[in-house]
């Protein structure tokens, strides 16, 4: 009888795990929704982040825009656009704020371009989003090109705008 009533709770505790929701955790305040692009452009993008990843572990050199040099921030997009895709962007975070293509915060895509005002309001620092809520960035003197994730506080705080160059 006492083995019955054991087998009795524990296959009520079965169901009754299965029967409750798994909890999620919250949204965070800035969310990346994928959107689906075209097979086309899916490849293109492929090939320009594979280019991008190849390029992380290269040191940080302000105004550098190769690898052999270094690169800073805006010279690292520049440089990454203009090898794989054959668009020359401007060469400073002033001018890729100007370029038009807003993309909105939240859905953002593979090679969109990230605009950060670290400093105070006006734009300073860029990257490149590479999806899953991370983007690629050449960061500070001292630095090498790296990923970071973009829900990080400190990037959350200073995020400006985003840029769609690349027709998806």
């Amino acid at each position: 009888m006492r083995a019955i009533h054991l087998l009795l709770v524990l296959s009520l505790a079965v169901l009754a795990g299965c029967a409750s929701a798994p909890q999620s955790p919250p949204a965070p305040a800035y969310a990346p929704m994928p959107e689906t692009p075209s097979a086309a452009a899916s490849s293109y993008n492929d090939d320009l982040l594979f280019h991008a990843f190849t390029l992380v572990g290269t040191p940080y050199r302000w105004g550098g825009n190769s690898p052999e040099v270094g690169f800073d921030c805006s010279g690292l997009i520049n440089y990454v656009f203009r090898e794989t895709a054959g668009l020359s962007l401007p060469r400073t975070t002033a001018g890729l704020s100007q370029l038009p293509g807003k993309a909105p915060a939240k859905a953002l895509r593979p090679g969109d371009l990230l605009l950060f005002a670290t400093s105070g309001k006006r734009v300073d620092h860029a990257g490149i989003y590479v999806g899953d809520g991370r983007f690629l960035h050449a960061p500070s003197t001292g630095g090498k090109v790296r990923i970071d994730d973009l829900q990080a506080s400190y990037w959350q705080r200073s995020f400006n705008s985003a840029r769609r160059v690349l027709d998806h």
